[in-house]
């Protein structure tokens, strides 16, 4: 945490607030339902915090990943060095292009055919998929069937999945048409 890094032992959850953009009181309401326990007078403990933190999202956990489709969105999800700070290790990515195959990216990139075996082998949990609207739904089933539980989904369509897998859909139009709709409202409240 930045605060630790200049020399601060406490912080409140004011601070916290304002640099998420929410209010004090939502931080320590979801403060508490972590039980995480801090004072009105002294704050949050940062170590403590921080232990909480991991804890919470499982920092010093497996976080091992493959990419499905090397493609733009995929090669800028390899490429990008943010995960490093966070314990996210893209082990290897896969694709039917034999070019991509060939291709220099940060991690080794596999015919889309290993992939059972890959996963099955190391025993991959979660799985990114960057691939086209026709083989989503083929490349989501490979990877539920062989063992994959979590799938952050960057194709066009949303996947159908059992229960007890996660997917979280990430549609950049959709997301991008948000932020439209909502520039759009405030710049007509404003005028």
């Amino acid at each position: 945490m930045r605060l630790q890094d200049i020399g601060y032992e406490r912080v409140y959850s004011h601070t916290i607030a304002d640099e998420l953009g929410v209010s004090p009181e939502q931080v320590r309401k979801d403060f508490s339902t972590f039980e995480i326990k801090g004072n009105r007078k002294g704050g949050y403990l940062i170590t403590n915090l921080l232990k909480c933190f991991e804890d919470i999202f499982g920092n010093n956990g497996d976080k091992r990943t493959v990419i499905v489709g090397m493609g733009n969105i995929g090669k800028a999800v390899a490429n990008y060095r943010g995960f490093q700070l966070k314990n996210i290790n893209i082990v290897a990515g896969f694709d039917i292009d034999p070019v991509k195959i060939r291709s220099r990216f940060p991690i080794p990139v596999y015919p889309v055919e290993h992939l059972p075996s890959y996963i099955y082998e190391h025993k991959i949990r979660t799985a990114i998929i960057a691939v086209s609207r026709v083989s989503a739904r083929e490349i989501c089933q490979i990877l539920v069937d062989y063992g994959v539980i979590g799938i952050l989904n960057f194709s066009p369509i949303a996947l159908k999945v059992p229960d007890k897998i996660i997917v979280n859909n990430i549609n950049l139009c959709l997301e991008l048409e948000s932020i439209f709709y909502y520039t759009r409202k405030k710049r007509m409240m404003n005028e």
